[in-house]
């Protein structure tokens, strides 16, 4: 079983994700906070799987809790929900350890996909929800440094530069192979060496890499 904690301060919002979760035979509900400092606490005596983190909340918001319970090393993976007008929390939820975000009016069948591959390893950044979060989120994030190209990307091949380019763009690794005429398996190939030469935790990580260093458009 997925087990599942969350984090929102509305108990009918936490109360609507039970109900969604706990109707599904390999995932369910361990716990609920109703902000970041309360758990964390929770969290670090009996960890979950998977946190559905709301980032807006009192006590302690949704950026600190992710980055508090990403650096205690639980095992337990953050999955932030937000809306747009929580846009300008999004990219230091990610930078505090995410391991990625949907939009709160995803479908259902969304949702519950995302928590099986966040709880899987990997890291959910929704196609559809990059491509429209990015227009709001790139104009807040930090410029490229001044001092010149980030040393990075020195390593990286033309090839690797533009599929990381099309990820930080929200395409899939379909919808990349497609537009750089490539087979899918040598997609996933190019993305596992972008992983290993720049040192990246995951896809989360590859799409901020591409806007702090500026190759990704703004």
């Amino acid at each position: 079983m997925i087990r599942v904690f969350l984090v929102d301060d509305q108990a009918l919002v936490r109360s609507g994700f039970r109900m969604l979760i706990e109707a599904e035979d390999d995932i369910e509900v361990v716990g609920e906070a109703s902000d970041g400092a309360e758990a964390v606490a929770t969290l670090t005596a009996d960890p979950a799987d998977v946190v559905l983190m709301d980032i807006r909340m009192p006590v302690m918001d949704g950026v600190e809790a992710t980055r508090r319970i990403v650096r205690a090393e639980l095992g337990t993976r953050v999955l932030v929900l937000t809306t747009f007008d929580l846009d300008e929390y999004v990219f230091a939820a990610l930078k505090a350890g995410a391991s990625g975000f949907m939009l709160k009016d995803a479908r259902p069948e969304e949702l519950l996909s995302a928590i099986r591959d966040v709880a899987a390893g990997d890291a959910v950044v929704a196609p559809s929800a990059t491509r429209r979060l990015l227009d709001h989120v790139v104009p807040t994030l930090p410029a490229a440094p001044v001092s010149g190209p980030d040393p990075r990307l020195d390593v990286l091949t033309d090839r690797e530069l533009e599929v990381l380019t099309e990820i930080a763009s929200g395409a899939t690794n379909s919808e990349i192979g497609a537009r750089l005429y490539m087979a899918e398996g040598t997609v996933k190939t190019h993305i596992g060496r972008l992983l290993s030469k720049l040192q990246a935790r995951d896809r989360v990580s590859l799409v901020l890499f591409a806007y702090e260093t500026g190759i990704a458009g703004r």
